[in-house]
Order: C-alpha cells, then sequence, then structure tokens
C-alpha cells in the first residue's frame, strides 16, 4: 500500500457502498483512496494491511450499525484500536433512535452517528471537520 490517506466505508448494502462511493468521489475526488467492506470481518482485513504500514493512514471509518456479524458499533471500537486518529462514523437505518443515542453516548470510539438516509452535505462537513 501507498502512504496516502484513507477512507473506509462498511455496510452490507452494496447500494449504500454506491452512494458513499459516488459522494465522497464527487467532493474529494483523488485526495483519498476508498475501501469498501460488506462486513466488518472484511473491513478488519483491509483495516490490517493498511495499518501494517501506517496506522495513521486511515482518516475516517464509516459503518453501518446492523449488519450481520459485527455490528458497527463494535467493528468502529476495533478500528479505532488500530487507527487510534481514524474518525468513526455510525451509519444507521435503525428506527430505535433511543437506543441508538445510547450506543452514541456509551461508546468514546464513535465520533458521530448519521442516519439513514444521510444528508451528504452533513457527511462531508463531519470528514472535513477537524
Amino acid at each position: 500500500m501507498s502512504n496516502e490517506l484513507y477512507i473506509i466505508c462498511v455496510d452490507d448494502e452494496k447500494i449504500v457502498l454506491d452512494s458513499l462511493n459516488s459522494q465522497l468521489t464527487r467532493h474529494f475526488g483523488a485526495d483519498y483512496n476508498y475501501e469498501f467492506a460488506e462486513s466488518g470481518e472484511e473491513a478488519l482485513e483491509i483495516i490490517d494491511e493498511i495499518t501494517a504500514d501506517d496506522p495513521n493512514l486511515i482518516v475516517v471509518v464509516i459503518s453501518d450499525w446492523l449488519m450481520p456479524g459485527i455490528k458497527g458499533d463494535e467493528l468502529l471500537k476495533l478500528a479505532k484500536e488500530k487507527a487510534k486518529s481514524a474518525k468513526t462514523i455510525l451509519l444507521t437505518g435503525h428506527v430505535d433512535h433511543e437506543l441508538i443515542n445510547e450506543i452514541q453516548m456509551n461508546s468514546k470510539d464513535i465520533f458521530h452517528t448519521l442516519y439513514k438516509p444521510w444528508d451528504e452535505k452533513q457527511l462531508i462537513e463531519l470528514i472535513k471537520s477537524k
């Protein structure tokens, strides 16, 4: 892997990953490398490969919450252990806002939560924010 910065997107729905890909490349173009995974396990393999070179190469990890296997909040916790400086964004279509808010409040590893359908401008601003 080269020494360029990465944004990792994880969702078990390909249409969501396609939408994220479109939005991210439209706004950031070649400023970042983009990696897409359809499961938490696949995402961890990608994260391990990238962080083996440099744990600071991953700047953002965006993960769906409700996925088979590893749930998004657990994935983001594991991602933060490997890429401490990465922003972590939980993306969810789950309708129990109270549960999601509780997960957000109880996890120091989640930078922000976005609900599907997310606002593209808000997503881009979260990634740009320091």
